[in-house]
Order: structure tokens, then sequence, then C-alpha cells
């Protein structure tokens, strides 16, 4: 089956980058401070970076001292943003598919992917082949959209909603389900696969990792008194987080 790639798409990537530039989102929010979190000591570690869009964190990794990071992404645009925008003499960009990473010959400390995994149908192809990767006691830290949003369809109302229209609860449908949802985001036909919690945890474990931590987040107080809208993520968390050793 053809790997998808729509963020070459010319109207998905422009919509995305607008996206990504404004300040306030749920990346910046959420997602960033958490991966920052789960991050060890960078300081002369060698990272490969699955899904790197546009190198923003491949530059984030060298600069926290990281002594080589290697990007991939099947995205000719998000590459090309990448050189331009985010280029050192210590950061290697491939145009290449996540999937297709077995094909490397490097060894590195950490593998980190960043809301990636979510448009991959072989995650536990691309599981093993990070396991191969990883030296002894390397890292693997990633976040993909959460369990509970990837098992929508897109079909009908997300939410059930009081008189007033407020949320009071979130529509889960078929969540045990494991498939490939076809959405709308910026343009038709988006390929998303969703898979469970228990098929993500036992997938790590199968390969040989021992998980350390997960993390769903959700707002702060502080957050919520300026962006009460983020009460949505109490009743589903957007975004989850796995940080696993090998070996």
């Amino acid at each position: 089956m053809a790997k998808q790639n729509i963020y070459d798409n010319e109207t998905f990537f422009t919509e995305y980058r607008k996206l990504r530039e404004r300040e306030v989102n749920a990346n910046n929010l959420f997602e960033l401070p958490t991966l920052f979190s789960l991050l060890p000591t960078l300081e002369g570690r060698k990272i490969l970076d699955l899904g790197c869009g546009s190198g923003e964190r491949c530059m984030d990794y060298i600069n926290k001292g990281a002594a080589k990071v290697t990007g991939v992404d099947i995205s000719e645009k998000m590459l090309a943003a990448a050189r331009s925008e985010n280029s050192d003499p210590r950061i290697t960009y491939l145009n290449m598919a996540m999937e297709d990473i077995g094909s490397l010959d490097e060894s590195y400390d950490l593998v980190i992917s960043s809301l990636a995994f979510h448009y991959v149908e072989d995650f536990g192809g691309v599981v093993e082949n990070v396991y191969r990767l990883l030296d002894d006691g390397g890292i693997f830290i990633f976040s993909q959209e959460h369990p509970l949003a990837t098992c929508y369809s897109g079909k009908g109302d997300r939410w059930t909603r009081d008189e007033n229209g407020v949320k009071l609860h979130v529509n889960i449908e078929n969540y045990c389900v494991e498939r490939r949802t076809d959405s709308t985001w910026f343009v038709e036909g988006v390929q998303r696969y969703h898979r469970t919690f228990s098929t993500i945890v036992n997938t790590l474990a199968d390969a040989g990792f021992r998980i350390l931590k997960m993390v769903e987040p959700v707002p702060t107080e502080e957050l919520l008194e300026k962006y009460p809208e983020y009460y949505d993520l109490f009743h589903k968390p957007d975004f989850l987080f796995v940080k696993a050793v090998k070996g």
C-alpha cells in the first residue's frame, strides 16, 4: 500500500503551517511542554527524529546539547522548509517514510517522534526497527493522537450537549475496532490509524521495550483561566505520550 504523504499537498501544507505559526495552539500549550519534560539530558547524544517536519525540534535538540540529529520525513515540502529554516552541520535530513527506517545503518541513543504514529499503518514494524536502531539502554519517546480521538470516524456529532450547547461528554464509537479512518482536516482524505491502548503497550513490550512513563496532558488551573475552551481535554485528551527504554 502506498504510504500517505499528505503534507506534500499544497493546501494541507499551507494551512498546517499557518496553524503551527499561531502562538495559541494545542501543540504549543500541551504537546511541546510535555515532550520536553520527558527528554533526558541530551548532551552528546545521537538522536533520530521520526516525522521531523520542518525541523524545529531537530534544532531544539542541537541547542540542548545533542551531538548529532537525523531527521526523517516523507514530505519533501517539510524537508525543504527544514533545510531552509533549521539547518545545522550536526543535523541530517532524510526524505524517507518512517516505515523504511530499517534501511538505516547507524545506531542512536534516543529516538523521538512527535505526533506522527497515528499516520502509520505498520506501527509494529516501525517499533521493531526503532528497537534495533537504539543502543542498549536507549530511550524511545513518542507522542500521537490519543486513542480516544483516533477512534472517532468523523461521522455524527463528536459531543453530547445540553440544551444550551454545553458539552456534557464525548461520544466514543467502536473503540475496540482497530482501523483506518479517512477524515477531512484542511483537505479530504486524511488517513489516520486507530489502535487501542493495549495494542500500543503490547507492541512496545513484545519488541523488548520497558515502558517508563505514559502521559495524557490536561490543562492546569492557570491555563484554564486564560483558555477555558481547553476544559474539553478533561473529557478527552488530545495526545498520548509514551517514554520507553530498550532492554
